[in-house]
């Protein structure tokens, strides 16, 4: 499965794709950079995994924040994994070319929210999910289209919506806020 990892936050952030590849029960190769290794992850806690690389232990915390999103914090250091897949990326290529001012977040087609992932005030990361949606017997994660803060949220789970339907607004955060 392969992941873009995000450090940092705003405009700020450095972005770098890593590749995650099963080999047996709790052995991976791990892609970075076109560099490979194999890593052992052993899940020792509820959201602490421990992974062994040529030698080395390092403990890391995970928190799933959807399927397809997750923080995983190491030598104090906080990384967003997002999984990369080239619809969403292209969803977000398009999001991009409309990013000034705030960005009122619609819903697609006729659903019903299922969870909203983030709270009034909320920073969020372009693509970072913030809400899951039911349609068409289908769970569809609506992502942020800007990196800003979650100014409004005009949803609450269990709500049917339609299409056009106004879900969040997301507003730009200036450099030094």
């Amino acid at each position: 499965m392969k992941y873009e990892v995000f450090e940092g936050k705003g405009t700020n952030r450095k972005s770098r794709e890593i590749e995650l590849r099963e080999l047996g029960e709790n052995h991976y190769e791990l892609i970075l950079d076109g560099e490979r290794t194999e890593v052992d992850v052993v899940k020792s806690g509820p959201t602490v995994y421990s992974m062994i690389e040529s030698g080395h232990q390092v403990e890391a915390m995970v928190d799933d924040k959807t399927d397809s999103d997750m923080d995983i914090t190491t030598g104090g250091h906080l990384f967003h994994f997002s999984v990369v897949d080239e619809r969403s990326r292209a969803l977000l290529a398009t999001a991009s070319l409309q990013t000034s001012g705030p960005q009122r977040v619609e819903a697609e087609m006729p659903g019903k929210v299922v969870q909203v992932l983030v709270s009034l005030d909320d920073e969020v990361v372009a693509g970072t999910g913030i809400a899951i949606i039911e349609a068409m017997k289908m769970e569809n994660e609506i992502k942020s289209p800007i990196d800003g803060r979650v100014t409004e949220i005009a949803v609450e789970p269990g709500q049917t919506v339609e299409p056009a339907q106004l879900l969040f607004v997301v507003e730009p955060v200036e450099a030094g806020e």
